[in-house]
């Protein structure tokens, strides 16, 4: 039974980029169901009337794609009774942790050092094609665990945007799902609302300086050349979605199609 949930998107004080992936249009006129499939940023800070929201969710699974450097930054995830947590981290918990520790306390000319000139954007892009290469294992068992019992899912990663949103878009892939409302999912990670708080260490007047911010800015959008990226890699590497599904996540026609009954109208 498709779980009702409200038509417009709650005001989650201390979970960012939270929403309801249901309605999305497939390539043979369907469309995801409401109330199954959901995204969000961490849920470390969730206060107890988020809680109370995400719990009246009826949450099977929740997926947190975080490494153990993010939780060591922003805590643990709330517990939400009967709700199994399942932690699939998509990037090694020593990947990039010196780097995103010269973001939070860098000064502007480290910082110009390792971001100008694309520097940053050229990162993002090389961390979505890594992740699409080298994370066949878990982005499999995400599926096959919602193919037999983990719906309705929430997956998340720090701000929600990248190891969830790749996450998300191979699930839409997989689902059948048009491209162009994949993309356009993805980018509604660049609202001002959902976007993650930056933190800086430093209290110098320069941390939040608009050359600063103009330095983090790709870190902390969603661009569609990072998607198209992704896209790009599955391409390359398998020479299409289907065969990618099948042969990179072990993921076979009979399974996609368990995963379509879960999840469209």
């Amino acid at each position: 039974m498709t779980q009702q949930v409200p038509s417009t998107e709650p005001e989650l004080t201390g979970v960012r980029n939270f929403r309801d992936v249901g309605g999305l249009p497939t390539e043979d006129g369907r469309r995801v169901a409401p109330g199954l499939l959901f995204r969000s940023g961490h849920l470390a800070h969730a206060t107890e009337e988020d809680a109370a929201f995400l719990a009246s969710l009826g949450l099977h699974t929740i997926f947190d794609f975080r490494n153990e450097a993010d939780k060591k930054l922003e805590g643990p995830d709330i517990e939400l009774p009967g709700v199994r947590n399942v932690n699939l981290p998509l990037t090694d918990p020593a990947h990039g942790a010196e780097f995103w520790t010269m973001v939070r306390d860098g000064d502007l000319d480290q910082l110009r050092m390792i971001l100008a000139d694309g520097k940053a954007a050229n990162r993002m892009i090389r961390s979505y094609r890594s992740i699409i290469k080298e994370r066949t294992p878990e982005h499999s068992r995400v599926l096959h665990a919602m193919a037999e019992d983990s719906v309705p899912t929430l997956m998340h990663c720090a701000a929600g945007k990248d190891r969830a949103g790749l996450s998300v878009a191979i699930t839409l892939l997989a689902l059948g799902v048009e491209r162009e409302a994949i993309v356009a999912d993805y980018l509604k990670s660049n609202a001002p609302h959902r976007r993650y708080k930056v933190r800086r260490s430093s209290s110098a007047s320069s941390a939040y300086s608009p050359e600063v911010m103009e330095l983090l800015s790709p870190l902390f959008d969603a661009r569609a050349e990072y998607l198209a990226a992704a896209f790009d890699t599955i391409e390359e590497t398998w020479g299409g979605v289907g065969t990618y599904l099948e042969e990179g996540l072990h993921v076979t026609p009979k399974t996609r199609e368990r995963l379509r009954e879960r999840f469209l109208d």
